[in-house]
């Protein structure tokens, strides 16, 4: 369970153990009230182990998918500023993700991000066996020597128990190193051995719309984020982008709204606009309910006026990116899954060709 990360999450732990188990797994956005107990209705004698990937927006959703699945071990990835229209604020987030604890067997373990402050402070009163992952120095299993090798990947030294152990992760992106992380605890408390671990991590290969690189045509480089998009998540998002532009490159950003965020809707989508100056992005184009606000906060925070602009649909966005490409440009595309901007990274994919103006 967890604001951010949760699939990824899933994916890499289900990466580790496949090499050694038959592993079940949720197919897609399966972590609700409907489609966990219709994945656990697959798992027969032949499968060894099961990684359940656990999804909400109101209160009580956890607490009910626990009771469902009964693991041995439990995990929360961080709280984050999501699902507040049915949560209220962030400190109903952070209770509704401790739901776990409370449901969550006495004889299970539990792997918590360590930096996550406000996570640890609801997770106190709970009497559970807690490992914690993360880069401070306190964590139990930590990541130190971070190197970001762009399209290459990334490498850090996964630190445990007073041992170091190199790791590499070749989906691109620095901020995939807490998924990592988490996979990790989640195996190291399964007693998987660290070179499976080790193996595991590198063979994974990403999930569709994930911070996903494509090469377009004319030395065009997309990165499509499409698959959802909150406030957090696009801050890591925009952070990670700096290796992948090259000297004479320029960075193109096309955000969608980010969805059910009540009454931080729209202090959220003026951040995201600043978020994006910050960048010293070339273009910046958004779409959705809140375009105009997103378009506000980048030009409070000084982006060009002529630079920037709102998209009246999918082709229309398409179309605006197409006319000032240019060899060396990178493509980000973020939004929430219902915006659709899948439909957009598709698009170019198969019309892209520079030639536009600068």
């Amino acid at each position: 369970a967890g604001s951010n990360g949760k699939t990824t999450v899933k994916e890499m732990t289900a990466a580790i153990l496949e090499l050694s188990y038959k592993t079940l797994k949720n197919k897609g956005n399966f972590n609700h009230l409907i489609g966990l107990p219709l994945t656990l209705l697959t798992l027969d004698s032949g499968y060894q182990r099961a990684v359940l990937e656990m999804g909400m927006n109101h209160s009580g959703e956890i607490a009910r998918l626990t009771e469902i699945a009964g693991p041995d071990v439990g995990l929360i990835t961080n709280v984050a500023a999501v699902h507040l229209e049915g949560l209220g604020d962030i400190a109903g987030v952070a209770k509704a993700k401790i739901e776990m604890l409370e449901k969550i067997s006495m004889n299970a373990q539990v792997a918590l991000n360590g930096d996550d402050e406000l996570l640890l402070k609801f997770a106190e009163p709970f009497r559970r066996q807690i490992v914690t992952f993360g880069l401070k120095s306190r964590n139990d299993i930590r990541a130190t020597e971070i190197r970001d090798l762009g399209a290459d990947g990334t490498v850090f030294q996964l630190q445990y128990q007073g041992r170091s152990f190199p790791m590499r992760l070749r989906v691109p992106g620095s901020h995939y190193v807490y998924n990592a992380l988490a996979a990790a605890a989640i195996a190291l408390k399964l007693r998987e051995p660290l070179e499976k671990i080790r193996q595991g991590l590198e063979a994974y290969r990403g999930v569709a719309g994930r911070f996903i690189l494509s090469d377009l045509p004319g030395e065009v480089l997309l990165i499509d984020d499409t698959y959802n998009s909150n406030p957090y998540a696009l801050k890591a998002a925009l952070k990670a982008l700096k290796p992948f532009i090259k000297d004479q490159g320029r960075l193109l950003v096309g955000l969608g709204d980010m969805l059910e965020l009540g009454d931080e809707t729209i202090p959220a989508h003026l951040e995201a606009g600043a978020l994006v100056a910050e960048t010293r992005a070339a273009y910046f184009w958004a779409m959705g309910e809140h375009a105009q606000e997103m378009i506000t906060g980048a030009l409070e925070k000084g982006f060009p006026e002529n630079q920037t602009e709102t998209a009246e649909n999918h082709e229309h966005l398409i179309g605006r990116i197409k006319a000032v490409l240019r060899p060396g440009d990178v493509v980000f595309l973020k939004g929430s899954r219902r915006i659709g901007l899948d439909k957009v990274a598709a698009g170019l994919k198969q019309t892209a060709s520079p030639g536009g103006t600068s």
